[in-house]
């Protein structure tokens, strides 16, 4: 039976939404990019409050598969490549977007379909940090971060029962 992560780092959606702004502030700073590309699936939900953010409308996804389970890395499967739409436009004005940077691998195989593209994260561990150009929170290579859209609320047992109320009078 193979065992869970080290650490755990749960994301809630309201942390998410800062964090994904936050990414948007650093972002415009920097400026001149006319097209976005989400590194499916974890990529969407930023790439959408990126591109809402600095008005940019034009939003690519290149569908990549590197995950197979919690904890399982294989290789990398690219699923869907990307179109002329942003192969054609100049390296430079496009920006990649992706949830997390793990070990790189991922961003490794994107950032050589486009090369001259700024590749930005949300999330990002020690062992992909080269591979980002810009990203909000750095958490430590044996965390797990579970985003909002892999978790669902479920009641929480109190640390103590509460004490049963007796009636005076």
């Amino acid at each position: 039976m193979q065992s869970g992560p080290d650490k755990t780092f749960p994301v809630s959606w309201d942390m998410f939404h800062r964090d994904a702004r936050a990414l948007a502030w650093r972002l415009a700073t920097i400026g001149g990019f006319s097209a976005i590309v989400a590194v499916t699936r974890g990529g969407l939900v930023p790439a959408g409050i990126v591109a809402r953010e600095l008005g940019i409308r034009v939003i690519e996804t290149v569908c990549v598969a590197s995950y197979h389970e919690e904890t399982e890395r294989d290789k990398i499967d690219v699923l869907k490549p990307l179109t002329d739409t942003i192969l054609l436009r100049p390296g430079a004005e496009v920006l990649i977007i992706d949830d997390l940077v793990d070990t790189g691998a991922t961003a490794k195989a994107v950032r050589e379909m486009l090369p001259k593209s700024h590749f930005a994260t949300v999330y990002a561990k020690p062992q992909g940090l080269p591979m980002v150009d810009t990203f909000v929170t750095e958490v430590s290579q044996d965390t797990w971060i579970y985003f909002p859209w892999d978790t669902g609320l479920t009641f929480q047992a109190p640390i103590r029962k509460p004490q049963r109320a007796t009636r005076r009078g």
